[in-house]
């Protein structure tokens, strides 16, 4: 068993931010398109996670032109650039699924403030 684990850690990314739900975030995504590789920005509200090591994922959530788009991302994928959290909002819940059926101002999140 500990030598999984060695090796899960070798392959983790050290960089790789504590995200929490409610979080937005700008999500840096290589993207292969035939020869020609470009990284694509995904910005949205952290809505879930899975934790466990190496197998670790973030579920992120943006509505684009008034469809909801949700995108799970592996935390330790070598594909993502990187991670930029913009804000943190306050949220009472480990999972914010519930944001799938509302829209508009009802959809928003309170902001968490920097004291």
């Amino acid at each position: 068993m500990d030598f999984i684990k060695q090796i899960e850690r070798s392959q983790m990314r050290m960089d790789a931010p504590t995200l929490r739900a409610g979080d937005k975030v700008k999500v840096h995504y290589r993207i292969r398109e035939g020869e020609k590789v470009r990284i694509q920005i995904f910005e949205g509200v952290v809505i879930g996670q899975k934790r466990g090591g190496l197998r670790s994922a973030v579920t992120v959530r943006k509505v684009s032109f008034g469809i909801g788009v949700e995108r799970i991302f592996p935390v330790h994928s070598p594909l993502i650039e990187k991670i930029e959290i913009l804000s943190h909002s306050r949220v009472r819940r480990a999972k914010l699924y519930y944001l799938r059926a509302l829209r508009g101002k009802a959809a928003r999140l309170r902001e968490l403030r920097k004291n």
